[in-house]
């Protein structure tokens, strides 16, 4: 898979453009310089990888904004080997930036034909995480669990219990609430029943699907 220096040029530029929304986290900027994002789009989006925009892929779902996920991921405050749960693979592009900044990556994805193309993409990238999981996020993954960090890259209408209950002491969640926009949360387990909740602005994502059988 072909990294031109077109293409290296305009990752330079998308993380100036980051840079001046906000975000500082020197391992988030250069994960976010070094994935060629334009491989995990559709061909006819190739032009617009490098925009600071979210753009449709496969399911009806979307690859998220970038500067959305290195603000997701900054909020996690995750140190080289956490253990980390993403709910909601999708592309594969988060999953990514948690891989290059050394996170062990456990992701789940609800969305069979995202989950059977991620699977198979990831690894030609040399992007290998823990586990790549099709299932309801909902639920996590309790036999993996603690996790360090849980990111949830999809509008949640509400907290769900198992992934609070799968934080490790000193964890954080990093989830957007809400129906129609969402507001970024971010809970951080501070002993077995306490957490602390802070808010960081309006996003807008696609809903995180349940699994109701």
């Amino acid at each position: 898979m072909k990294d031109t220096y077109t293409h290296q040029g305009l990752r330079k530029r998308l993380v100036e453009t980051i840079k001046q929304k906000g975000i500082s986290q020197a391992e988030v900027l250069a994960a976010v310089g070094k994935i060629p994002r334009h491989l995990f789009m559709d061909s006819s989006f190739l032009d617009h990888a490098y925009v600071d925009k979210a753009f449709p892929i496969a399911a009806d779902q979307t690859i998220s904004q970038p500067f959305t996920v290195a603000r997701q991921t900054e909020l996690l405050e995750v140190q080289k080997g956490d253990k980390v749960l993403e709910i909601g693979t999708g592309s594969g592009y988060q999953t990514a930036v948690l891989l290059e900044m050394g996170c062990l990556v456990y992701s789940i994805e609800r969305q069979n034909e995202l989950f059977k193309k991620t699977k198979r993409f990831l690894p030609k990238l040399n992007y290998r995480p823990k586990k790549l999981i099709f299932g309801d996020g909902y639920k996590g993954l309790p036999e993996e669990a603690p996790f360090q960090g849980i990111v949830v890259t999809a509008g949640a209408p509400y907290v769900p219990k198992p992934l609070m209950e799968q934080l490790a002491i000193g964890g954080r969640l990093v989830i957007p609430i809400g129906e129609n926009s969402q507001v970024m949360t971010v809970f951080t387990r501070k002993s077995e029943k306490e957490f602390e909740k802070h808010e960081y602005g309006e996003f807008r994502f696609v809903p995180m699907l349940e699994d109701k059988n």
